[in-house]
């Protein structure tokens, strides 16, 4: 008999979550630069790999419940295979690429995930890698994504994303630090907070009343199934499940925090801003209405207590953060994201959306698709900023020059923006619905245009404080000479013999 254990709540919500038009899997591609033994690369991808158990089950949905369960016939082939790409195989070929990968669904009767190896891409390769979201998190499988490099082993430096001098910028994790302890209660919901959970979210008009009444906890959780929609926009519709990616050129770190500090803000906010400066601007571009405009985007928060970073599954709560799309300065809009980012350090949102995810995992599917409509339709972006190694990683003897992924747009949400800081840069990634935004190529464009534009203020705050310097020093040396001159003038007669 194969050996089962039963799925997480939080793990069959994310299951059951799959829709043709959306499909819950996080997708990523790693760059590896120079000559590569493909073969070997295959190989020593499958041992890594599969020394997670998770990675050679499969998930089982019946009766009884979701269970994992080992697969008997389990394959490496199927899960790992060699291709090449069309043509000259450029960075443009492997966006397409990627893009169509985002639209095929995973063999639901096998382990729910596959990576691609890319041969001869740019004198190299390039992996891709598709794993359903109810295996693990985006946090759980960047450390899966450590452990292929070649020194990697428990305690190297850099098996751990690395945060060093921009720590205390958050990267959003700060935001959950002190909710840490209300988590378990969030997730070990009993079987009454279950039903009036269900019950809150199928009856909005006690929803409404309890989040102008309620506290803490309940207010937050009435809110999320209470609040309206973010404003109409391209970004928003009815996604048909065609999917585009495409990505910047890297940022470097030392520069965008150097811009910060400058700016009087974190990094975070200066990344959000630049998200939302990119927005108005492709709005603007296609002749679209921008002024008041608000983009809800559903950010994840690692809600993983100390010591459980290694484990898989899902354990992470989600913030609503209003990107003011609709603020036409630069810094206006700067400052505002620093505010509302401040705002949410006192939020409950992160505990309750996983315990929201655990309680609807107990739910038969159809209460738990109204649950998602309800929370899903209220969004135009998931959006996800995750730090990663500061050093350069190699796998297969190769050189890790580039690393992205996306997770998953949930219900009909068409827009997924992924910030990954790695080696010292910083990547801006976007996969989009050709539906909704069919170019994400001409918003990518727009992300680095906002980040020079912010440089460019802080390079002339600077210019023009040097020139208030140095003609403050010119005073002060015109003055020392008008005190002199008198002094001069007063000099005594020289005596006559």
């Amino acid at each position: 008999m194969p050996h089962a254990e039963r799925m997480s709540p939080v793990d069959v919500a994310w299951l059951r979550m799959d829709r043709p038009n959306n499909l819950m899997v996080i997708v990523g591609v790693m760059v590896l630069e120079g000559p590569v033994d493909v073969a070997k690369l295959t190989k020593k991808l499958g041992e890594r790999i599969c020394a997670y158990r998770r990675f050679r089950q499969r998930a089982m949905v019946n009766a009884a419940g979701a269970f994992w369960a080992d697969d008997r016939d389990f394959d490496i082939n199927r899960h790992i295979r060699r291709v090449r790409l069309p043509g000259r195989g450029g960075e443009q070929a492997l966006q397409r690429y990627v893009g169509e990968l985002a639209s095929e669904p995973l063999d639901h009767n096998h382990p729910l995930w596959q990576m691609c190896v890319v041969e001869k891409y740019e004198g190299g390769v390039a992996v891709i890698s598709r794993i359903h979201h109810c295996i693990a998190d985006g946090i759980a499988l960047m450390k899966v994504m450590l452990g292929l490099a070649d020194d990697a082993h428990p305690g190297a430096k850099h098996m751990r994303p690395h945060h060093d001098e921009h720590e205390e910028e958050g990267w959003l994790q700060k935001l959950a630090t002190p909710l840490l302890s209300a988590v378990d209660t969030g997730v070990e919901l009993t079987s009454r907070g279950i039903r009036e959970t269900l019950a809150l979210a199928l009856h909005p008009e006690r929803a409404a009343k309890l989040a102008v009444a309620g506290t803490g906890i309940a207010r937050e959780l009435a809110w999320l199934l209470v609040m309206p929609s973010d404003s109409p926009t391209r970004f928003k519709g009815k996604p048909r499940g065609h999917k585009r990616v495409a990505w910047t050129k890297p940022l470097r770190l030392p520069e965008v925090k150097a811009t910060s500090q400058a700016l009087g803000c974190s990094i975070n906010d200066v990344l959000l801003a630049c998200v939302a400066g990119a927005m108005r601007r492709y709005l603007a571009a296609k002749g679209d209405r921008t002024d008041g405009v608000e983009v809800r985007a559903l950010v994840p928060i690692n809600l993983r207590p100390a010591g459980a970073e290694d484990e898989l599954g899902n354990r992470f709560g989600i913030i609503a953060v209003e990107l003011p799309v609709g603020m036409a300065h630069p810094l206006e809009r700067l400052h505002e994201v620093r505010r509302r980012m401040l705002d949410l350090k006192n939020s409950y949102e992160p505990p309750v959306t996983l315990g929201l995810f655990g309680a609807v995992g107990y739910a038969p599917k159809l209460v738990q698709d109204q649950l998602f409509d309800l929370l899903l339709t209220r969004a135009s972006a998931v959006m996800t900023n995750v730090p990663g190694p500061s050093e350069e990683l190699r796998i297969g003897g190769a050189a890790l020059k580039q690393v992205m992924f996306w997770v998953p747009q949930s219900g009909d949400i068409g827009m997924g923006v992924s910030i990954l800081s790695y080696a010292g840069k910083v990547q801006f990634g976007l996969i989009t619905d050709t539906a909704l935004t069919p170019d994400p190529e001409s918003v990518i464009e727009e992300f680095e245009r906002e980040f020079d534009a912010y440089l460019y203020h802080v390079l002339l705050e600077s210019s023009a404080a040097e020139d208030a310097a140095s003609a403050q020093q010119a005073r002060r040396e015109d003055a020392a000479t008008e005190r002199q001159a008198p002094a001069m003038r007063r000099r005594p007669k020289r005596l006559r013999a």
